[in-house]
């Protein structure tokens, strides 16, 4: 089968990885996390006038219509630049908890830059389970009231609009919550890979009939298949992250000398770049698996995204901490930029649950 990415997807491939070669350098990153940490969209708007924030919008909502392997390319691209900005959140997995629910000024406001989405689906008690809910939505006059509490809410320190997931009384509901809402509180943290996650309170949040979204006590189905799109974002960025990491180490290992010999000349240290090599091959072919079936029954879905994430997860520690290992003490300081690498697959690792979570989850569905 040929794993090639067609013309197109290329060209997405190579317009992002230039702009992440010139917005995001392997050196001299702390200016750019600093803006980041405070909210500046500079970078942000960037992407908004290369187009790529409507990839995933289907066209009659005014997006591009891409597919999932287009998604893949760009992602890719992103992980070998560790690019921090909340594309998966907002761009992936928001768009496809929105297309068709008659939400369409939200996923203008994706697509044009105006609004930053981030999906509030899981719970401090529920783990990485998505129908374990315990934040309830109650009607009110004239919409809903909300009330629970949202853990780990991916890249909604900068969000301006949240999509939370509530028990109805006959199911579970999504609802659009303004970041501005009376009622809602939100904490917001940076993790160690420099994004900017956050966790929610909502007491007794007032909302309209509008902000539901799809039907009510029906979401969860649309959530599930939202977020095995978003874990196959995820992947394609740690493929990308596991290729950078293999070029700078085996550049290292061409350059960093000792005993009057470079130190790629030790076979034992050989051995361990050719792992290393292996296993990101490994990741890339896991994760081209999961995002083909991402249009396949639900069954078949989930086991290929759940078999993607658990594999890709080990593989990606695997290659993080190899690299780091084979770069010496230099290798954990933050001045070079492996530490940064591992530090992101290992969030990419337990974001929308680790690999231990889906290796269950592809349990259940044989």
């Amino acid at each position: 089968m040929d794993f090639d990415y067609s013309e197109e997807q290329r060209l997405l491939f190579d317009l992002i990885d230039r702009f992440g070669a010139a917005n995001y350098p392997a050196a001299g990153r702390e200016p750019m996390l600093a803006d980041l940490a405070v909210g500046d969209r500079r970078r942000w708007d960037e992407l908004v006038d290369l187009g790529v924030l409507a990839l995933a919008v289907p066209e009659h909502e005014g997006g591009m219509g891409g597919s999932a392997t287009d998604v893949m390319a760009v992602m890719e691209a992103f992980g070998r630049h560790l690019i921090p900005e909340p594309y998966v959140s907002s761009c992936v997995l928001a768009p496809a908890l929105l297309a068709g629910t008659g939400h369409g000024a939200t996923l203008t406001a994706i697509t044009d830059g105006s609004a930053i989405v981030a999906a509030a689906l899981i719970e401090a008690e529920s783990g990485f389970a998505l129908d374990r809910i315990e934040t309830r939505a109650e009607p009110a006059s004239d919409g809903w009231r909300l009330t629970g509490a949202k853990t780990h809410v991916e890249d909604g320190g900068g969000a301006d609009i949240f999509l939370v997931s509530a028990w109805t009384g006959d199911g579970i509901g999504l609802f659009r919550v303004p970041a501005g809402a009376p009622g809602l509180t939100v904490m917001r943290a940076r993790s160690i890979d420099h994004h900017r996650h956050a966790r929610l309170r909502l007491d007794g949040v007032t909302l309209g009939a509008d902000a539901i979204v799809g039907e009510v006590g029906g979401a969860l189905p649309r959530i599930e298949a939202a977020v095995d799109r978003a874990i196959c974002g995820h992947l394609a960025e740690a493929v990308g992250s596991m290729d950078a990491l293999v070029a700078m180490t085996l550049d290292y290992l061409k350059t960093r000398h000792q005993f009057g010999v470079a130190i790629g000349s030790f076979q034992a240290l050989q051995h361990k770049i050719v792992d290393m090599a292996i296993a990101a091959e490994e990741a890339r072919s896991m994760a081209y698996h999961a995002t083909l079936h991402l249009d396949r029954p639900p069954a078949e879905r989930r086991r290929a995204v759940a078999a993607g994430k658990a594999r890709v997860g080990q593989c990606g520690l695997f290659v993080g901490r190899q690299a780091v290992q084979l770069h010496g003490g230099v290798g954990v300081t933050a001045e070079l930029i492996v530490s940064h690498h591992l530090q992101r697959l290992m969030m990419i690792d337990l974001a929308h649950g680790d690999s231990a979570h889906h290796v269950r989850r592809f349990a259940e569905a044989a």
